[in-house]
């Protein structure tokens, strides 16, 4: 029996029909302030350039401008056949574990898990396990609002997903996720993109002053991004409230493996210049990664 991980955001973090998404994204682009302001045409370069990215997982409306640039960005070269999609584990009471079998449930239509990557993962590491219980319910945001976009670009392709959920917070383990992520990577010859769900700092503003303060936080975990330094980027987030600081350096980490050369950014902003409202603050921002 194929088994299905069904939408539980649709209708409230993001629409819940098809009609209504593909409305979404193509607003998404057309925005000159926080999308990219540009249409989407696959190049279909015969070799890639980007290894992977980083991409925000709030709500559609907040988040989204922002991350429909990394997609853009990875889509526009050519269609990967494969994304591995390194989630947060908000509940913090599983192990580093990924989704081995089935599809994932959109409104646009269900992404099929490529299990045959999956297994690979999951027969040479000995930190990840399969794990379906780790992507139930309404508290696993990091990874289903990623989902979206992938089908989005994907239209009729046929692009598959793993879904990984990385726990770790030590440098050691998330390296040897990262190792065994990369060697699967190097030994396939399929076009694999790794990305990394993940928001910045969580924070209160109250003023002018305190968001400017903010984006300098935020604007320091870009900069390690850009240089390609996971190891800092662990460390600055044990000292914040960054959602997802172990998903990046664990892309950073297998960036670096697989021969990584730079990191761009794309877009920063927060939810307070989307709301024009002082108060509770995230930080959002879009990058990727090129060999």
């Amino acid at each position: 029996m194929n088994v299905i991980r069904r939408m539980a955001l649709a209708g409230s973090w993001y629409p819940y029909t098809g009609e209504a998404i593909q409305k979404k994204m193509n607003k998404f682009l057309n925005d000159n302030k926080f999308g990219p302001a540009e249409r989407y045409d696959s190049s279909k370069m015969s070799e890639r350039s980007i290894i992977g990215g980083v991409s925000p997982h709030a709500g559609m409306d907040y988040s989204g401008p922002c991350a429909i640039h990394t997609y853009l960005n990875i889509f526009k070269e050519k269609i990967p056949d494969t994304f591995i999609i390194l989630g947060f584990d908000h509940r913090q009471i599983v192990k580093d574990s990924l989704l081995e079998e089935g599809e994932w449930e959109t409104p646009l239509g269900n992404l099929p898990i490529d299990n045959e990557l999956a297994d690979k993962i999951l027969k040479i590491s000995n930190v990840i396990v399969a794990d379906k219980s780790a992507f139930i319910g309404r508290d696993e945001n990091s990874l289903e609002l990623q989902m979206p976009f992938i089908k989005f670009f994907a239209g009729k392709n046929n692009v598959k997903i793993v879904p990984v959920k990385i726990s770790s917070h030590d440098y050691k383990t998330i390296d040897l996720i990262s190792g065994d992520i990369a060697q699967v990577i190097k030994s396939s010859k399929k076009d694999i993109i790794v990305v990394a769900s993940s928001d910045l700092y969580h924070e209160n503003v109250n003023d002018k002053e305190d968001l400017r303060k903010f984006k300098e936080k935020d604007e320091k975990v870009i900069e390690d991004f850009v240089n390609l330094k996971p190891e800092n980027i662990l460390s600055l987030g044990r000292r914040a409230s960054v959602c997802g600081q172990h998903t990046i350096s664990t892309l950073l980490q297998i960036s670096n493996k697989l021969g990584a050369k730079e990191g761009k950014l794309l877009k920063h902003y927060t939810s307070a210049e989307i709301t024009q409202k002082f108060g509770y603050c995230v930080g959002y921002f879009s990058g990727i990664i090129y060999k």
